[in-house]
């Protein structure tokens, strides 16, 4: 049985939504994110190619735990723009991911609230554009062993179907694999009965 806590909701690839008021437009982009460097790399994209646009808010949220995120109204009064983003994340209870509105300014103020619904219907439409997948948390492990215990890992990781990766078969032999949380420890150890063997951490996503 899979634990509530050992899912975490993300969307599948980006999506794009549009919301207008008042002659303003606001122009909402989603994207899935793993951390807070592919962040900046979007940022980045989304200033140089609307560097025309009076305003660029965004808000993210990223780890299994939802434990780090961000909000930034660019220049909108404070709370109006970036909290209301961060309050769809939230509602829909997604991680991993970051979502942009850029508004072009129509010549009719908002007003307060008028700014936090613009915001708020922008990023749900984004949303609403997007396709939400539920993942299965899995701790990324790599471990270092000699050819001749090749096959006690290879039996192990194919008796428990186990996804690997990034393999290296040579005289020191590697392999990465991931394992959900809930079957990690009954996998570790029997690869730790296993000698010479090093077995390292490597993330959690």
């Amino acid at each position: 049985i899979i634990m509530f806590n050992e899912t975490y909701k993300t969307i599948k690839k980006p999506s794009e939504g549009i919301y207008k008021e008042k002659g303003s437009k606001f122009l909402s982009f989603a994207y899935p994110i793993n951390n807070e460097e592919d962040f900046k790399t979007i940022k980045t994209n989304i200033e140089q190619k609307y560097y025309n646009a009076r305003h660029r808010c965004y808000a993210y949220r990223i780890g299994y735990d939802k434990a780090i995120y961000r909000s930034n109204d660019d220049g909108e009064p404070s709370n109006t723009a970036g909290k209301p983003i961060l309050g769809q994340i939230k509602s829909y209870d997604l991680t991993f991911i970051l979502i942009f509105v850029v508004r072009y300014f129509g010549g009719t103020m908002l007003g307060v609230s008028g700014l936090i619904n613009a915001y708020k219907l922008s990023a749900n439409s984004a949303i609403q554009n997007a396709t939400i997948i539920e993942k299965i948390i899995q701790d990324t492990y790599k471990i270092n062993f000699k050819y001749n215990t090749m096959n006690l890992i290879m039996r192990i990781l194919k008796e428990n179907k186990i996804q690997q990766f990034n393999q290296v078969f040579e005289e020191n032999c590697s392999i990465c694999f991931s394992v959900n949380k809930s079957d990690k420890e009954k996998i570790l150890d029997k690869f730790n009965k296993i000698d010479d063997i090093e077995l390292r951490f490597l993330y959690t996503k």
